[in-house]
C-alpha cells in the first residue's frame, strides 16, 4: 500500500471532527514539544512528545471515534497521516480534501 492509497482510508478513520481536533490538538502540541526538546537539550521532553502526539489521538480513536488507530498496522504512515491532516487543517484544505474523498462527519 502507498501512501496515497492509505490517506483516504486514514480520513475515513477520522471522520468525526471531535477526533480529527484532538488529533490536530496532539500533532501541534507533540510538534510544539518537540522543538522545545531539541532547543533544550532535555530527552525526557521526548517522551513527553510521544504521550501528547499517541495520548490525544488514542483518546480520539477509544472514546469518540470507536476504532482502532491506523498506528497499530501503518505505523509511519499514520505519522504521516497525523501531520497532513494538520497542514491541511492550519493552511484552510481540509474540508476540500474530506469532500473529495467523500467524507462526510456524522453530526
Amino acid at each position: 500500500m502507498t501512501y496515497r492509497q492509505f490517506w483516504p482510508l486514514y480520513l475515513r478513520e477520522h471522520a468525526r471532527p471531535l477526533n480529527r481536533a484532538l488529533h490536530i490538538i496532539g500533532t501541534l502540541a507533540a510538534l510544539a514539544v518537540l522543538v522545545l526538546a531539541l532547543a533544550t537539550g532535555e530527552p525526557w521532553l521526548v517522551l513527553a512528545t510521544l504521550a501528547l502526539g499517541y495520548g490525544f489521538a488514542w483518546i480520539g480513536h477509544v472514546l469518540v471515534e470507536r476504532n482502532r488507530p491506523a498506528t497499530f498496522r501503518h505505523p509511519l504512515y499514520s505519522l504521516l497521516g497525523d501531520l497532513h491532516m494538520t497542514a491541511s487543517f492550519l493552511t484552510g484544505r481540509l474540508g476540500a480534501e474530506l469532500k473529495r474523498h467523500g467524507i462526510h462527519p456524522p453530526l
